[in-house]
């Protein structure tokens, strides 16, 4: 292996990664500008595992390859493929839909990378696993995001990950989860040894001006000694970005070259690929017979490097230089010839169709279209949305143009790319869409305009659009617009008079009362008005089996009315569906529903696994909106342990993610979390400030369904003092919503925040009467009141019997995993005389979220496969997982885990 000048250290750190492969899995990306040395940098580390014994795998980006789906992913797993029949059924589905092998339906992204994770770990558990990863700026994107998730479960297998990446290139491993190694320019030092070793004896002259222009790069440094010797004085000043000098001094070897080489160095140029035979019959098109012979001139030039069945350019400056330094009607003739050699695959025959033309084509946008259609039945939602641009480019009739934007635009919708979405309709025409597709139109700037705050005017414009839409026939879409109406009115109240008529549209749109979607209408456009009617229909839903989309629904519409308790029977369906489904962004958002219902029902460890795994899924499917939630809900539960400083910095997290231009609701959540983690900490004032701006209907963090949920936190920090007239003043207007609201949990909130703000004369009773109720659903709930009660009793001198509610709130804190609220129990009975036992760690402090999770699914008695499925792990995570968990636990064995897991609450006999 050849020395490379100057980069010792660079070189030490992909040696150790490959060293280090026998003990654990690792992920590097390394970045830098083009010439700057990736390439090589990743051959010495094929060089360590061949030294290792350690088995090298790899794929290569090719730029003209960008657009043709998981073509990079089948290039690294190809050899592979044999392995498939031990995958799980729906993994090897997935995979195979996804590389066309097989018609299925729309394979699900997570469950073709946990395919992909599954495959490679198998494959390394005999020998560690080195895989290789150039240019992966030039890999399509569905292939960068599988390799994004691999990357980020190596750690328990025997793979080493290295990826290079090209500077200036956005790819899906920009969201800083994987560790990178930057490399700049050589030390001056590095620089002139590299220079004098490959062209000894320049002229001081040309040696300075070399070493000037390359500023460290490697590759300049090799190339432009020979380019500026051979360059005219006239152009000796003019100034080109590194990246273009290089090109030019590539593309000035052409010139020597014989016109059949040049031909054949073009279609290879152009080529999705390395294929020899294909350049020789795409080349022989455009200049009669070619032969391998042609090749020899360009090789000896030091542009490529060829055997029997491939031809490789030595760089991809080399590639680049060659398809720019050719005129546009040459291009367009290696494009026509390699559209006919690929004529028996649709996709890349299409393709090259379209770079073939520079007028309208219809033919060439159907076939485009024809792309499309297959990249999303394959789940690659990225490369439907880029031939479907190209076919309206290249469309001759407007209208279908307009409608293929139209249909790219709602494809990026549902990719989440809402600054594309906007991109493609800016440039459709109105005008020249009928009228079905201009009600398209109007949803997808909707949804664009989703969290603009317009008031009862968009609602009522929402309103006539499901008007016109429904007259018109289109009863999916009038739907979606009763959806967008609903949300409408959940961010804020429009008035009765506008939510009714959201409610009658919905009504008259249902499939059956029952209907879901209704339900979660009703629930959320009138929860006051019509929740006894929600929870009537609720009741009649429990037990039926539903599809886990609408499951959620129905779980959500639950959560809205303040059902929390009745909500996790859905929601617990919908989570198990959607996980065996793979079908992970709607699986955060069920999460994201389910952490809030534990939140109020008091599973606090429960609570931890939904928030993490929630936030998690969300980071990887680019759902800000429920990763804010999920931040929200841990960042709480840290205040709920007396880890203030980590939950101010989680809910801070939590406000960077949902952005400046934040939904009230997404507001709201984040100020409940601050106002509970002050509390949490003593500090009433500070949580009385942040828990009334979710009461102020002049707040961008008001919200009129949410606050329900809060009137005892809010009572709590305004007792005692000068803030209790407004909470109190605020009770009264309360009152007569809870008269009509079903909900249970308003109706604890409102009897403990009256015993808060009662007068001595009354507060007994209240508080009496408050803890006389049926709190068995609301645990937490319960516990905070036999504290309240307790410091009441205790500051009045009572103090034999403040120590009998304060005893209860002490354990019921500890079960519950509310340390700050243990201790301050505690606090309480030291005051009045009484000693406490320090709180005996429960089995969830011992574990990390996520091996909680695994052992409670492993205590269930699911394989380490099976668990895999579940969490988007492979199988040696879940055993390495287990490793850890059994000594945490003080357990040799698996059947100890339920046991070991088992935890008393309070009540427990």
């Amino acid at each position: 292996m050849s020395t490379l000048f100057g980069r010792e250290r660079e070189v030490a750190a992909v040696e150790e990664l490959v060293d280090r492969v026998h003990e654990r899995g690792e992920a590097l990306v390394v970045r830098g500008e083009a010439g700057i040395g990736k390439s090589a940098l990743l051959e010495a580390a094929i060089g360590r595992a061949r030294e290792r014994g350690v088995v090298v795998s790899g794929a290569a980006g090719v730029q003209s390859e960008t657009h043709l789906p998981f073509a990079g992913l089948h290039q690294l797993v190809q050899p592979m493929l044999g392995a498939s029949g031990d995958l799980p059924v729906r993994q090897r589905e997935a995979l195979f839909g996804a590389f066309g092998m097989r018609e299925t339906g729309v394979p699900e992204r997570f469950l073709i990378a946990l395919a992909v994770l599954t495959l490679l770990g198998d494959a390394a558990a005999s020998r560690p696993l080195l895989i290789v990863i150039d240019d992966v700026q030039w890999m399509d994107r569905p292939t960068t995001e599988v390799l994004g998730f691999v990357a980020r479960r190596v750690r328990s297998e025997q793979i080493a990950l290295l990826m290079a990446v090209r500077d200036g290139y956005p790819t899906s491993l920009d969201d800083g989860d994987v560790p990178e190694l930057r490399l700049g320019g050589l030390s001056p030092d590095a620089a002139e040894a590299l220079l004098d070793a490959r062209s000894p004896g320049l002229g001081a002259g040309l040696r300075r001006r070399v070493l000037e222009e390359a500023a460290g790069n490697p590759l300049a440094l090799v190339e432009l000694p020979l380019a500026l010797s051979a360059e005219p004085p006239a152009s000796r000043t003019e100034f080109l970005p590194l990246t273009a000098r290089l090109e030019r001094a590539f593309a000035a070897r052409l010139a020597d070259l014989p016109a059949a080489t040049r031909a054949l160095l073009l279609v290879a140029a152009a080529n999705d690929g390395h294929d020899l035979a294909e350049a020789l019959v795409a080349g022989g098109m455009m200049t009669g017979d070619v032969t391998v012979t042609a090749l020899a001139p360009a090789a000896e030039a030091g542009l490529v490097e060829f055997h029997e069945r491939a031809i490789r350019f030595r760089h991809p400056l080399v590639r680049s230089a060659i398809y720019q330094k050719a005129g546009p009607a040459e291009r367009q003739a290696a494009h026509a010839a390699l559209a006919t050699v690929h004529e028996q695959d649709p996709d890349r025959s299409a393709w090259h169709h379209a770079a073939s033309i520079v007028h309208q084509d219809e033919s060439v946008a159907a076939e485009l279209e024809g792309v499309a259609g297959r990249a999303r039945r394959r789940g690659a939602l990225t490369v439907a949305v880029a031939a479907l641009r190209r076919s309206a480019e290249v469309s001759e009739d407007p209208a279908a143009r307009a409608e293929r934007l139209l249909r790219a635009a709602e494809l990026a919708f549902e990719l989440g790319r809402r600054d594309l979405v906007a991109e493609l309709l800016s440039q459709a025409e109105p005008a020249l869409l009928g009228g079905p597709q201009r009600f398209r139109l109007a949803w997808l700037h909707e949804v664009l305009e989703e969290g603009r705050h317009e008031g009862p005017d968009r609602v009522r414009q929402l309103v006539r659009t499901v008007e016109s839409v429904e007259a018109a026939g289109d009863h999916a879409l009038a739907l979606n617009f009763v959806r967008a109406a609903t949300l409408r009115c959940w961010w804020s109240d429009p008035g009765w008079e506008l939510r009714q008529r959201v409610v009658v549209l919905a009504e008259r749109l249902a499939a059956t009362e029952d209907d879901p979607e209704l339900v979660l209408t009703l629930a959320t456009a009138s929860p006051v008005e019509r929740g006894a009617d929600v929870m009537e229909r609720l009741s009649r839903l429990r037990g039926t089996r539903m599809d886990a989309a609408m499951a959620r629904i129905v779980g959500v519409a639950a959560t809205t009315i303040g059902a929390f308790d009745l909500s996790l029977g859905f929601l617990d369906a919908s989570v198990t569906d959607l996980r065996a489904q793979g079908r992970a962004g709607l699986l955060a958002q069920a999460l994201a529903s389910q952490m809030w219902a534990l939140v109020f029902c008091g599973d606090v460890t429960g609570t931890r696994l939904a928030a993490e795994e929630c936030e998690r899924l969300s980071r990887e499917t680019g759902q800000p909106r429920w990763r804010s939630s999920a931040l929200a809900v841990l960042g709480m539960l840290a205040g709920l342990r007396g880890e203030e400083a980590q939950g101010r910095a989680l809910v801070a997290e939590g406000e960077q993610v949902l952005g400046t231009a934040g939904l009230n609701s997404g507001v709201a959540l984040l100020q409940h979390a601050r106002g509970v983690i002050a509390l949490s900490a003593g500090q009433h004032t500070e949580a009385f400030g942040h828990l009334w701006r979710v009461f102020d209907p002049g707040d961008s963090a008001y919200h009129p369904i949410w606050r329900f949920w809060l009137i005892s936190e809010l009572a709590e920090s305004a007792a005692p003092g000068p803030r209790q007239d407004a909470v109190r003043s605020l009770m009264g207007e309360l009152e007569g919503t809870a008269a009509r609201f079903p909900s249970s949990l308003l109706h604890v909130g409102m009897r403990h925040a009256r015993a808060l703000l009662a007068g001595d004369d009354e507060a007994e009773g209240l508080y009496r009467e408050a803890l006389a109720a049926d709190l068995t659903r609301w645990p937490t709930a319960r516990a905070r009141l036999l504290l309240a009660h307790g410091v009441w009793l205790r500051r009045r001198r009572r103090i034999l019997e403040a120590r009998v509610p304060l005893r209860a709130a002490r354990d019921a804190c500890d079960a519950l995993g509310l340390l700050a609220w243990g201790e301050r129990a505690r606090r309480e009975l030291r005051a009045s005389g009484e000693a406490s036992d320090l709180r005996v760690p429960s089995t969830a402090d011992r574990l990390t979220p996520q091996e909680l999770h695994i052992a409670r699914l492993a205590a269930e008695g699911l394989s380490n496969r099976e668990i895999g499925q579940q969490l988007y792990l492979s199988h040696r995570t879940v055993s390495t997982h287990l490793y850890k968990i059994f000594p945490k636990l003080g357990i040799t064995a698996r059947a100890q885990l339920r046991d070991a897991l088992r935890e008393r609450h309070p009540g427990d006999a």
